[in-house]
C-alpha cells in the first residue's frame, strides 16, 4: 500500500544561496514598493472619476495598501535574518508530498516519521529518515 508524507526540504546556506536568497528577497521588497506606488495612482484616479463611492474606495484601497506594506516588512524581516545566519546554517525551503511505501511488517513508527532532504547549491547532499 502507497500513502502521501510530507517530506521537509532544507537547504544548507552557502554564500552562493546566500546571495541568491537575499537577491529574491530584494527583488520581492522592490515589487511590494512598485504595487503600493501602483495601488496609491489607481486609487487617486479612480477617486477624481468619481463613479465610486469615496469610503467604500479608500478602504478597499487601504486594505490592500496596508497587504502590500506587511508583505514589504517581511521581506526586510528576512534579509535582517539572514544576514545574522551563518554559512553552513539550515534552511526550510519548503514542504513536498511523497507517496511512501508501507506493508505488513512495517515499524509504523519508523515509516511515519518526517523524512528531510538536505539541499546544498540545488543538490541533494542527505535524505534523513528514510
Amino acid at each position: 500500500m502507497q500513502m502521501i508524507q510530507t517530506v521537509v526540504v532544507k537547504q544548507i546556506l552557502t554564500e552562493t544561496s546566500k546571495q541568491k536568497l537575499l537577491e529574491k528577497y530584494f527583488a520581492g521588497k522592490l515589487q511590494m514598493q512598485k504595487e503600493y506606488q501602483q495601488l496609491q495612482f489607481e486609487l487617486k484616479k479612480l477617486e477624481r472619476t468619481k463613479k465610486f463611492q469615496p469610503s467604500a474606495l479608500k478602504q478597499h484601497f487601504e486594505k490592500e495598501l496596508r497587504k502590500r506594506e506587511e508583505k514589504e516588512k517581511l521581506f526586510e524581516f528576512q534579509i535582517e535574518q539572514l544576514h545574522m545566519l551563518p554559512i553552513g546554517s539550515e534552511l526550510k525551503e519548503k514542504e513536498v508530498q511523497a507517496l511512501v511505501e508501507v506493508k505488513v511488517g512495517d515499524v509504523w513508527d519508523e515509516r511515519i516519521g518526517q523524512p528531510v532532504i538536505i539541499i546544498k547549491d540545488g543538490i541533494i547532499e542527505e535524505i534523513r529518515g528514510e
